[in-house]
């Protein structure tokens, strides 16, 4: 593997370079967060393995640069720390860590944990079957343009804020955020069973139209259903169908098809539906203009504790930055009110 080092103490340094290039991964190191993202820029790195606390920019600095990036393929983070409170943990986890290690570290622990990273990485095959299979779902409707990039990255932002401020901590970890990320292109998979002359119809829908448009919530979950009574142990296949199910659903039970309410609606359909939500307000479509932000922003908060769930209002807020940042840059692929 191609493992990128970042460490500001020289004999740190050393030993994990060793350690790697005894066991034959192609090594790059850096001496801080900012000299790490340069080499990244230049290397198809698959792996970091970064202190906690460098100058200039610190690991969880690095993973939140690294999260914001954009990079091509999925980076596996690796922190390596004396910090090991469940608080600290956390932090770790909202700034886009996947694993943790102890410093000074075991040469066979870190051995395994690359190996762990390894067997994490292989599963990029299958998250590339599922966007495409999602991107073939959506290239029914031409006007969404970079949707799914905006809306999994939008899901992202969402899951790493929110036990950050002490929301689902026991539900939301390295591979809570993987799965999500994977999945939430998977939201409208149904909507390949909307016919053309309603999902294609350059306007706004008659009552009786959306009917039929809101019919591909319950055809999308129909769909992995029959997946997952294949594959019943399938955690990807689990939360794919539970955001295609629940992703319309409202906090206060007036959404749809099954009208959830509260906690009874998935986590991951609550994060989705507010990603998406903004995402169709901030987005230019044949019948309607792009909404600024901030006019969006109005919306969501407006609706907190109506449509959505108010955690997931709260961490949108906190995030806000991070959504303006993943808003303009998609702007090309298709452009949006500044």
């Amino acid at each position: 593997m191609r493992i990128l080092i970042v460490d500001d103490d020289p004999i740190a340094l050393e030993l994990l370079r060793d350690t790697l290039v005894d066991a034959e991964h192609e090594v790059f190191t850096a001496v801080d967060g900012r000299d790490g993202l340069a080499v990244l820029l230049r290397e198809n790195c698959q792996v970091v393995i970064s202190d906690w606390e460098m100058p200039r920019l610190d690991g969880l600095g690095l993973c939140d640069a690294i999260r914001r990036g954009g990079l091509e393929s999925y980076v596996y983070v690796i922190l390596l720390t004396v910090h090991n409170a469940t608080a600290e943990r956390v932090r770790g986890l909202s700034a886009g860590a996947d694993d943790f290690m102890s410093k000074p570290f075991e040469p066979q622990e870190l051995l395994a944990r690359i190996q762990a990273a390894d067997r994490i990485l292989s599963l990029e095959t299958r998250d590339v079957a599922i966007f495409a299979l999602a991107k073939l779902a959506e290239s029914r409707d031409p006007e969404t343009g970079a949707h799914l990039e905006r809306v999994m990255n939008y899901c992202r932002a969402l899951a790493q804020q929110l036990p950050a401020m002490g929301h689902f901590t026991d539900e939301i970890d390295a591979e809570y955020l993987r799965l999500l990320y994977t999945t939430s292109p998977l939201h409208d998979i149904g909507k390949v069973g909307i016919p053309d002359s309603v999902l294609l119809k350059p306007g706004r829908l008659s009552d009786r139209e959306f009917e039929i448009m809101k019919t591909h919530a319950a055809l999308g979950a129909q769909t992995l259903d029959a997946a997952l009574a294949r594959f019943p142990r399938t955690r990807f296949l689990r939360m794919a169908r539970d955001i295609a199910a629940t992703h319309h659903e409202h906090y206060d039970g007036s959404g749809y098809p099954a009208g959830l309410k509260g906690d009874e609606i998935p986590l991951c359909g609550r994060i989705v539906a507010l990603a998406d939500v903004y995402d169709a307000l901030t987005s230019k479509r044949i019948y309607k203009d792009a909404f600024c932000h901030d006019i969006a922003k109005g919306i969501i908060v407006k609706e907190s504790g109506n449509q959505f769930d108010p955690r997931v209002v709260e961490a949108f807020l906190a995030a806000e930055s991070s959504f303006i940042s993943i808003r303009d840059r998609f702007r090309e692929v298709l452009p949006v009110a500044a």
